[in-house]
């Protein structure tokens, strides 16, 4: 019996969009309004990346975004619940997929020390350059007409269940635990016995509840959450099951 806990990062695993937080960085701790307006929806990599050039350029270096990306605040409960996969991961492989970006993620899970309970995490890469800017490129491409053109999370999971399948780990549910418009492709994909995990009062769960309402429902069960204990207690009863 084995299940896969598949997790979005930001405002799921942290309460802030770590993308956004790193803005404390800037000068007045604000972007100025020409580059805060160039946002084109469906390009939000490109847009960090001017992001990141703007940082760069007004001499924010590698150590204070470091710095600043570590204050943030976990999710109410995600802390124990991480804790608890760490040590039940006889039953648990755990993965995050995100558009946030690997130096941020590893940054963050690496200081809180729970680097160790992930499989695997699936995010857009980025480096620093030799004159010390922070870059990102695109996950991947796709010909999904519902998700991001850098990051299409319904193909990620396909991908990694397949991979695993290969490897002859057949998943008995897949748990997913999102918050956002771009969880709603993975976790239409979903199966009866799989359990989507909406997080309360964001966009994934008022768009579950709507196409519940027009008759459309997802084939998954749904279990709203707005704290990571309420995951954890369910994870305990299905590993008692």
């Amino acid at each position: 019996m084995k299940f896969l806990l598949v997790f979005d990062f930001d405002c799921t695993v942290i309460d802030e969009n770590s993308d956004t937080w790193i803005v404390k960085c800037a000068p007045e701790e604000k972007l100025p309004n020409k580059l805060r307006n160039s946002y084109q929806k469906g390009h939000w990599t490109e847009y960090m990346s001017r992001v990141f050039r703007y940082l760069g350029d007004s001499g924010v270096r590698e150590d204070e975004m470091k710095r600043t990306m570590t204050t943030i605040p976990f999710t109410t409960g995600m802390r124990d619940l991480l804790d608890f996969i760490g040590k039940n991961k006889d039953f648990f492989d755990c993965i995050i997929i995100s558009d946030s970006n690997t130096v941020f993620i590893d940054w963050i899970l690496k200081a809180a020390n729970f680097h160790e309970v992930l499989d695997e995490v699936f995010t857009n890469p980025a480096t620093f350059s030799g004159a010390g800017y922070l870059t990102v490129q695109n996950f991947h491409t796709h010909h999904c007409a519902k998700c991001p053109r850098n990051l299409c999370k319904r193909k990620v999971l396909e991908e990694f269940v397949d991979k695993k399948l290969q490897q002859g780990v057949k998943y008995t549910k897949i748990i997913y635990v999102g918050d956002g418009g771009n969880d709603l492709c993975p976790v239409i994909s979903l199966k009866k016995d799989d359990i989507a995990m909406p997080r309360q009062g964001y966009t994934l769960e008022k768009i579950i509840s709507q196409m519940s309402e027009d008759l459309d429902p997802v084939q998954s069960s749904v279990l709203v959450w707005s704290s990571g204990i309420e995951i954890l207690s369910h994870l305990k009863l299905l590993i008692k099951e």
